[in-house]
């Protein structure tokens, strides 16, 4: 059975903070900024919007571009390290608001890469025939545990939401390959610390991104049994427009074919990759039978890339 995104969606908030509006309020510039990450502005959820709202929008975006209604959905997994409270899950909200009433429900929580683990999770119960479509959403609301006084985190995170269904596509379409990986002991160099706020040590979490992300990707192609020369596309997870490069650079695939949203949306965590998946298929950077390639990392510290051949 060839497993695949059978539709995608996504949400954002509608305030828009930039670089400017962060120069009133911490020591730092546009330029720092733009030049160091690729980031402009972000999207910030107001105080009445939370994880599963932006959740919520997204699904009905992703099970509207699949044409099917919330009672087809026989699985929810929503990706997330900001839930709405520890329990219950952002999924179970999401599946009663859904009116998902077939569906079982859990979150995922794997940071960046909790979108991919969710992904991968879906595409083994579709694949042994325990469920026919999964939703997967990748959510965050950071800005609630971003210390806004800390120039060194506080310019790079944003709010959003990212949806997909997973289901059974046509032969030969659908995901080719995958790699999920963690290593604990990074798990120091970002984490949620005591003041409940947002902790990286960002040369650590570079120096591990620059290095696992170019590897991820090169081998989801190898196992997919493809060459670098056959992607058409690739979605990093937009953290780091530096980091973004170095996965690029080691595909060799040309700058107009790599997504860039993270200039307007900053790192979304687990809704940066379906952000991006769901623009991108909107906007028809990728077309039916493309090669993509999905790559991202975040906390754990965790990794996942999967190749995929794009199409119902």
């Amino acid at each position: 059975m060839s497993v695949g995104f059978l539709g995608t969606g996504h949400y954002v908030p509608q305030k828009v903070v930039t670089n400017k509006d962060l120069e009133k309020i911490v020591d730092t510039s546009d330029e720092w900024i733009r030049t160091r990450t690729g980031i402009e502005e972000r999207r910030i959820a107001d105080d009445e919007t939370n994880t599963s709202d932006m959740a919520y929008h997204a699904a009905l975006h992703a099970l509207e571009d699949a044409k099917l209604s919330a009672e087809d959905i026989d699985l929810i997994l929503v990706a997330t390290v900001t839930p709405d409270t520890p329990f219950p899950s952002v999924s179970c909200m999401l599946q009663e608001r859904l009116g998902a009433t077939r569906a079982a429900a859990m979150d995922v929580s794997a940071a960046c890469s909790g979108f991919m683990y969710g992904v991968i999770t879906a595409k083994q119960f579709v694949e042994t025939n325990v469920y026919k479509h999964v939703l997967v959403v990748g959510v965050e609301k950071l800005s609630k545990i971003t210390d806004w006084s800390d120039r060194a985190t506080c310019v790079l995170f944003g709010d959003g939401a990212g949806a997909a269904v997973i289901g059974e596509v046509s032969e030969g379409k659908g995901i080719l390959s995958f790699e999920l990986g963690s290593d604990g002991s990074g798990g120091k160099h970002l984490y949620q610390n005591e003041e409940n706020y947002l902790y990286m040590n960002g040369r650590e979490v570079f120096k591990f991104a620059v290095r696992k992300m170019p590897e991820a990707s090169v081998n989801v192609i190898e196992k997919a049994g493809i060459n670098k020369e056959d992607v058409d596309y690739l979605i990093p997870h937009q953290a780091n427009i530096r980091i973004m490069e170095a996965a690029r650079e080691r595909l060799g695939v040309p700058e107009e074919k790599m997504n860039k949203s993270v200039k307007k949306y900053g790192n979304t965590s687990a809704a940066s990759i379906p952000i991006a998946l769901s623009e991108s298929a909107k906007d028809g950077s990728i077309k039916d039978n493309d090669i993509v390639v999905l790559v991202g990392f975040g906390g754990g510290l965790t990794w996942g890339a999967m190749a995929l051949r794009w199409g119902k």
